[in-house]
């Protein structure tokens, strides 16, 4: 039996993997998809002060309090940076690491380094204009590549604003969860943005990781479940 911990990304929550979860359990597998602080079921706790390290407690908290050993550590978009710090601290209770479509950041960088400028800008008046200067506005679904209104409409109900500290605040990972055995990076090659195709060119031909891509957009544990479980099972 093997423990999923699967880390969602920004403005999303725990609510996202539902479809990827029995899958995994169908097979005999502990699944965790917590959500991150200020979002999902925990909006109403929202506020400045929660940024990227806050986000890395709560999966390490997670981790911890459960007695987590040997788990698969999935990160999904937004969720590659706090996967990253939660990696680099407790890299001996993870056996395999998964970036679905995310950030991998190194040593220093906060979300805010690795996208485009003017998209981080847009986010910043975003805040201001109607966020009171902190809170992020989810961008429609159509930004992530979704095609069923019914999956767009579950995706606008569910999403809430996240802390605007949580794309500026810089990850510590000194290279400690480099020492994991097994890492995963999964393209959406269906993404209508470039955002992390440098991270899928960069990782494609390593032989330190395993590379997968799937033909959906962005969403892919919404659009794509049964696949993307199939493979996350191959890390089981």
């Amino acid at each position: 039996m093997t423990t999923f911990v699967l880390v969602h990304g920004a403005w999303h929550g725990g609510w996202c993997w539902k479809r990827v979860s029995p899958f995994l359990r169908a097979k005999g597998h502990d699944v965790f998809a917590p959500t991150l602080s200020g979002g999902g079921e925990t909006a109403h706790l929202a506020a400045p002060s929660i940024g990227l390290q806050t986000h890395i407690e709560n999966v390490c908290g997670l981790i911890e309090k459960e007695e987590l050993r040997d788990c698969v550590l999935v990160g999904h978009s937004y969720g590659g940076m706090v996967i990253a710090g939660v990696a680099e601290r407790l890299h001996k209770r993870i056996a395999s690491i998964v970036y679905l479509d995310a950030f991998v950041p190194e040593d220093g960088q906060a979300l805010m380094s690795l996208t485009a400028p003017e998209r981080m800008r847009d986010m910043v008046m975003n805040a201001i204009a109607h966020g009171d200067g902190w809170r992020v506005p989810p961008p429609p679904p159509s930004y992530f590549g979704v095609k069923t209104q019914a999956d767009a409409d579950w995706i606008t109900s569910q999403c809430t604003p996240q802390a605007l500290l949580t794309f500026m605040q810089p990850v510590q990972a000194q290279g400690a969860w480099k020492s994991i055995a097994r890492k995963m990076y999964i393209r959406a090659a269906g993404h209508p943005l470039p955002t992390f195709a440098r991270f899928g060119d960069a990782l494609r031909n390593d032989p330190a990781w395993i590379y997968r891509e799937t033909t959906c957009g962005h969403e892919v544990m919404i659009e794509q479940p049964q696949e993307l479980a199939g493979m996350l099972l191959e890390l089981a």
